[in-house]
């Protein structure tokens, strides 16, 4: 006999999740590491203002205090990174170890008991996803400088990567204008993107209208030009799989972000999976948000955000959170959060520097925990900052 195929395919499951979850907490620990050293800066000025009001006003103590009180709660979400970055370099080796065991029976048949091995495979698997659950979402707190990848295209456009495939995918999508484009190009890597080289052209059947696309598990989402038509397009068979009307979804400039573009229907991708972001004459112009299925492309849920689409440059989905920007120019900032877990809403102000004055495409990747923009011709990525509300046992 051989090695049970699925404890192998369970081993190589768990890798890929490493992977990403290695990824992202590393990512989020500079980020808090970076927020530990402002914290630090500003104790020591308060240490010393403490032993001399010479070198502070009252009023400087004070912000400075008030600085210090906003800062304390990332105490705690500083100490449970380091903790939970232990955390995976122990599962990586409990990851090693299984897969060594692995092909040992492979060389030796029948060395070890199958379902003890199984066994111990399940309950890695339930602690590594009890890890992803604590790590995986949280609240937008802040937006990073922008990092221009490359210049390129016309003022409008979409670029992407996929929103699900493993770490070791890295191709990069690139759709260039906002309406009647049908040519996709697709580049093997960030770096082929970056020169222009290694790339495969795919032609869509359909045109596209505006630029709220997104790739999912191998497949392109998109809006059908001239319609309320949502259409899955699978790159690998170069076929569409399915298309289905949005029911009373406004489409050519009926409903629009502000800097228009046929933007009326964006899809978008998240922690959660598929959803759509449009309006329809029955909401009177606010922003409709609907899960979506990826297979059928039926909608499975919407919420009523009351937020007029019309006056948001450009939105976002991360956590099941819409978070929306007042304007496409310069000077916007995220304002707006619905969060459809709860079904209500709040305005937020967190800033978001829009260094080429003019974005046409906002769309943020979970598997990256980064911010695709397409701004004035130029391809652009923001980092984001979360913060998690750690879940103990017994919550």
């Amino acid at each position: 006999s051989r090695t049970p195929p699925h404890l192998t395919v369970q081993v190589q499951n768990i890798s890929q999740s490493m992977e990403v979850l290695d990824l992202r907490t590393y990512r989020d620990l500079q980020y808090v590491r970076n927020t530990e050293s402002l914290m630090k800066g500003l104790d020591s000025r308060l240490k010393v203002a403490a032993e001399s009001q010479k070198s502070l006003n009252a009023k400087s103590f004070q912000e400075l205090k008030e600085k210090m009180t906003e800062l304390l709660p990332l105490l705690p979400v500083l100490d449970q990174y380091k903790s939970d970055t232990r955390l995976i370099v122990h599962l990586k080796e409990e990851v090693r170890n299984l897969s060594g065991i692995l092909l040992a029976i492979q060389e030796e048949m029948g060395a070890y008991d199958y379902e003890e091995l199984q066994q111990r495979v399940l309950m890695l698997e339930a602690r590594l996803h009890a890890c992803m659950q604590k790590l995986g979402c949280g609240k937008l707190t802040g937006v990073s400088n922008p990092i221009t990848i490359r210049a390129s295209g016309s003022r409008f456009g979409s670029w992407m990567t996929d929103t699900m495939t493993p770490s070791a995918d890295t191709r990069v999508w690139y759709m260039d204008g906002y309406y009647k484009g049908r040519r996709v190009l697709e580049f093997r890597t960030l770096n082929d993107f970056v020169t222009g080289q290694n790339f495969v052209q795919h032609l869509l059947p359909h045109p596209w209208a505006g630029t709220g696309h997104v790739v999912f598990n191998g497949s392109l989402y998109y809006n059908k030009y001239q319609s309320n038509i949502a259409v899955k397009y699978h790159f690998r068979s170069r076929s569409v799989l399915v298309q289905r009307s949005l029911a009373g979804a406004g489409y050519n400039n009926t409903f629009p972000y502000s800097w228009g573009g046929f933007s009326d229907i964006d899809f978008m991708v998240d922690e959660n999976g598929l959803w759509a972001v449009y309006t329809t004459n029955q909401n009177a112009g606010n922003i409709v948000v609907s899960r979506v299925d990826p297979q059928t492309l039926e909608v499975l849920r919407s919420w009523d955000t009351g937020y007029p689409k019309r006056s948001a440059g450009e939105s976002f989905m991360i956590c099941g959170t819409l978070y929306v920007t007042n304007s496409h120019l310069a000077g916007a900032k995220i304002y707006f959060a619905y969060y459809t877990n709860t079904s209500s809403y709040e305005y937020t102000d967190i800033p978001f520097h829009n260094q080429y004055s003019h974005i046409s495409m906002l769309d943020y990747n979970p598997r990256e925990r980064v911010l695709y923009t397409w701004n004035n011709g130029h391809q652009v990525i923001y980092n984001v900052t979360l913060f998690h509300v750690i879940k103990t046992s017994g919550e």
